[in-house]
């Protein structure tokens, strides 16, 4: 009777510990920095947004437990790797340079690189063009990545939060930004954003501006890798993304 009883409770303890390896929750590390229309918190203090619905999406469908956990943005593959969250859905393109320390998921989104600028400026989005002008980009991103290496005749200032930028951008300290097309749509359409408009996408380059935005996760961890593009993969089948980007854009972003 010992021993039946001893099998059972090792039965039952083995049983727990499995669910609550099943239970364990997946950190979902997001910039703490607002990025509308992608993710910003509302007046009760949630993160909202479309960034924020298709994570909700792709952890439903990889049926997985995801909580969205805020990081600042120049510290957030450092914490990736350091195993403070589990994934990166932060709007972070595939890179090549990215690709060394980090791997992605397949693509849930990709948009163009854009110049904005005040309405009344006479410039587009070439190196010529901005050639002699302030130009804002933010921090660690593939923005800065770009401006560094093709606007070398104009003057870069770099801010941590491309909110910031934005609001120089409205002040008249710098001539121009460079940010994600849809980002910089949201902006444009603001109150503060009516002084500027879109002078153009970016010429492409694939090697510093990616293939679109994944998910990362840490190098190795394939469980997670295969989930994640098992739930990218669901909500682009079932008309999911779509619905989430009718939402909040009138185009496709993917």
């Amino acid at each position: 009777m010992k021993l039946k009883a001893l099998l059972a409770a090792a039965t039952a303890a083995a049983a727990l510990t499995a669910g609550a390896a099943a239970a364990e929750q997946v950190k979902i590390g997001i910039a703490a920095e607002p990025y509308p229309p992608f993710s910003s918190l509302d007046s009760s203090g949630n993160w909202v947004g479309w960034e924020i619905e298709v994570i909700n999406a792709v952890c439903a469908a990889a049926e997985l437990d995801c909580v969205i956990t805020p990081v600042a943005w120049d510290g957030i593959i450092p914490s990736l790797t350091g195993q403070q969250i589990d994934a990166i859905m932060a709007s972070m393109s595939i890179t090549e340079e990215r690709l060394k320390t980090i791997d992605f998921s397949d693509p849930y989104y990709n948009t163009p690189a854009v110049i904005v600028a005040d309405k009344a400026m006479d410039i587009d989005a070439t190196p010529d063009s901005l050639a002699g002008k302030i130009v804002g980009i933010q921090a660690s991103t593939i923005h800065q990545a770009y401006a560094q290496a093709y606007f070398t005749g104009a003057e870069l200032k770099v801010y941590q939060t491309q909110d910031e930028a934005n609001q120089d951008l409205f002040a008249g300290r710098i001539d121009a930004t460079q940010a994600d097309s849809i980002a910089m749509a949201d902006f444009v359409n603001s109150a503060n954003g009516g002084c500027c408009e879109i002078k153009g996408a970016v010429a492409d380059d694939p090697a510093i501006l990616g293939r679109g935005v994944g998910a990362g996760v840490r190098k190795g961890d394939t469980d997670l890798l295969e989930a994640l593009n098992k739930g990218v993969a669901a909500i682009l089948a079932d008309g999911t993304h779509e619905k989430i980007t009718a939402k909040y854009f009138t185009t496709s972003i993917y």
